[in-house]
């Protein structure tokens, strides 16, 4: 029996079908193969890196243990980059033992990360440096002792990675902050050697030209923030939800689709027509602008949210549709943080 959407429950995740498929084929047409690492974290779903590996994308990025075991048990260890500083001896040597089959690299910025990546087994790394985003990442200068660290505990060094992520959304002389940011890296991939550079993201796709491999995910759905860059990838995924409530007097309305639904970091959801006015726990608040009807108890609406990723965590599954027909969906099966512990 066909599903339509109006037969979904709400909030739901609804991804449009055809634009997926465009912005995977812009994006495999601009970095082909190895030349983008896409990032599961964006959209945690084994169905969806299955679409990648069929447009030549082998290699993927993952933000947690739980993610790189799920890929690997989907048949999808061919290449994983754990982008993260990882601790937890016991959790990375499960995560180790999960995926025996599966080429598994390790971020890896400190003395301490390294010694936890050669005690779970960890058998390659590449040394995290930072690049101007105050977060992971070893000062450049200390790149190449964490380099020797690692090769002195047994690890094979593939390179280093570098993420520009406070120039994602930078609007003024992009291209030159992104080449300044991707110099320190480069002085440091000289001091540590390798075949890898690896970095960027959706936001950098078309001005980072010095990385090997670009680490984008979001590009595949968009949202709110990244859509007001203006490049070729269409926003896909929104989030379906109803209209429960209306006040026409005072010209609000209310869908139950809120915090628990949508990630609001960066900025509430947008609704074409109306005004976002705030999210609550189970609801957003809006109103339609002028020339907009006024919407009614029980209209469907979809939501875009702000920031795909962690929208994405919040929910089980992506509907795929095309017109008002449901014709796939798809687990998120790589939410969650719990991987095997022994």
């Amino acid at each position: 029996m066909t599903t339509r959407v109006q037969d979904l429950p709400t909030p739901s995740l609804v991804v449009e079908a055809d634009v997926l498929a465009g912005n995977v084929a812009t994006m495999a047409a601009a970095r082909p193969g190895p030349a983008l690492r896409p990032h599961v974290k964006a959209f945690k779903s084994t169905a969806l890196a299955r679409e990648l590996v069929a447009a030549g994308h082998e290699g993927f990025c993952c933000a947690t243990p739980a993610e790189v075991v799920g890929m690997g048990a989907a048949g999808l260890g061919t290449d994983l980059l754990l982008a993260n500083e990882v601790v937890d001896r016991r959790r990375l040597a499960a995560m180790v033992a999960s995926t025996l089959g599966s080429r598994i690299t390790v971020a890896v910025d400190s003395p301490e990360t390294v010694a936890a990546a050669a005690a779970a087994g960890v058998r390659e790394v590449l040394v995290d440096v930072e690049v101007g985003l105050p977060r992971c990442g070893c000062p450049p200068d200390e790149a190449a002792d964490i380099a020797d660290a690692a090769r002195a505990a047994g690890l094979a060094v593939r390179g280093v990675m570098g993420y520009e992520g406070h120039l994602m959304m930078e609007a003024d002389d992009k291209s030159a902050k992104v080449a300044a940011s991707m110099d320190v890296l480069r002085r440091a991939h000289e001091a540590v050697g390798g075949d890898v550079v690896s970095g960027g993201g959706t936001g950098t796709w078309d001005t980072n030209h010095a990385v090997t491999e670009l680490q984008a995910g979001s590009y595949t759905h968009m949202d709110g923030d990244y859509a007001r860059l203006g490049t070729p990838f269409r926003p896909a995924l929104t989030v379906l939800a109803t209209v429960v409530s209306t006040n026409r007097a005072k010209g609000w309305a209310v869908a139950d689709a809120g915090l628990k639904a949508l990630a609001t970091d960066h900025g509430p959801p947008t609704l074409a027509g109306h005004d976002v006015w705030f999210c609550s726990d189970e609801h957003t608040t809006f109103a339609p602008t002028e020339g907009t009807p006024a919407p009614a108890v029980g209209d469907r609406v979809r939501l875009l949210p702000g920031h795909v990723d962690p929208t994405v965590a919040l929910h089980d599954r992506l509907h795929l549709v095309q017109g008002d027909e449901v014709v796939d969906t798809w687990p998120v099966d790589l939410r969650g943080w719990d991987a095997p512990v022994p």
